[in-house]
């Protein structure tokens, strides 16, 4: 009985909801756990319908650009739910640790042809800055 007014208090609360099976690209490393202090970046590209595998191509070369200081933690593509959905997951030190990192990136050569290669794919993207809860393996 509690477990069922538990749920009606949460759903006044709820606002949407949804699901998504996600998997992992296979050229990007598998998320491991990791030492912290760390912040965590989750980018999120809907990419327009049928770019999937062009995506694929690009970042596979695009990887080895970032991983220098090993802030690709993972990155997977939606299999159930919404499709042709992309999440990147980036670890930094702090905000000024991602700014560095990622102008580093700009200014090694190749760089700049797999953006522009793969942003004219993208319909939208967003960007979530996360901080890890002291039970996640990824500190």
């Amino acid at each position: 009985q509690e477990y069922l007014e538990f749920r009606r208090e949460r759903s006044r609360m709820l606002l949407s909801r949804r699901n998504q099976l996600l998997l992992e690209f296979s050229f990007w490393n598998e998320p491991l756990p990791r030492q912290g202090p760390n912040i965590y970046e989750l980018r999120t590209y809907k990419l327009k319908p049928g770019t999937m595998i062009e995506w694929g191509n690009n970042w596979a070369r695009a990887i080895k650009y970032r991983q220098e200081n090993q802030e690709a933690v993972g990155g997977f593509f939606s299999q159930i739910g919404e499709l042709y959905v992309v999440h990147h997951l980036w670890a930094y030190k702090d905000l000024q640790s991602r700014e560095e990192t990622r102008n580093a990136a700009w200014r090694k050569r190749g760089w700049d042809q797999n953006v522009y290669y793969t942003v004219p794919l993208i319909r939208t993207m967003e960007s979530r800055i996360m901080i890890p809860l002291k039970i996640s393996p990824l500190q």
